[in-house]
């Protein structure tokens, strides 16, 4: 039951949830030879622990999915790095005050916020080849955040947020 509610959850998530990714890679680079990875020993993702071990699963089960071996001997290292931010509200209010007609006037507007500022969190994901220490792929996910969101809501949302991002590689190179 629990995997269902989960199931659901991402895609509900996946669905309607604002994750935004950008990508950028080394277009001439191929992309076949890796087989295998590993994160870098000092990967210091910025998050609590339990959410830095929901992220680690989260992006451990969708490699494997993808064909990938997580491997002590690994064709690539994985480095992780977040960070949280307020995101800025577009609504507002628009107060007018103007003249018209005969009379000559002026006008004032007042625009004030509507509806409480969000948490969000931009995730880093840096691929790096193992031979020559070189990144070769890159993507930044900004997402929202609740800060008090239930453990099984954090995890579909980086069951969500690391399906997203992944769909990006390997890059479709066309």
């Amino acid at each position: 039951m629990k995997n269902l509610y989960l199931l659901l959850t991402v895609i509900l998530l996946t669905s309607c949830s604002s994750i935004r990714v950008d990508y950028d890679y080394e277009k001439t680079r191929d992309f076949t030879q890796y087989k295998t990875y590993n994160y870098f020993s000092d990967v210091k993702i910025g998050m609590s622990e339990l959410d830095s071990k929901r992220l680690f699963k989260a992006l451990d089960d969708a490699m494997q999915l993808k064909g990938y071996t997580l491997s002590q001997t690994p064709d690539f290292f994985i480095d992780i790095k977040s960070s949280e931010f307020q995101q800025q509200r577009n609504n507002n209010l628009g107060v007018g005050v103007g003249g018209s007609g005969r009379n000559v006037g002026g006008g004032i507007s007042i625009g004030l916020p509507i509806g409480q500022s969000q948490l969000g969190r931009e995730i880093v994901f840096e691929f790096v080849d193992e031979s020559n220490n070189q990144l070769f792929w890159q993507a930044i996910s900004e997402s929202n955040y609740k800060p008090n969101a239930s453990p099984e809501k954090r995890e579909a949302q980086f069951i969500a947020l690391v399906n997203k991002v992944l769909e990006g590689f390997p890059p479709d190179k066309k």
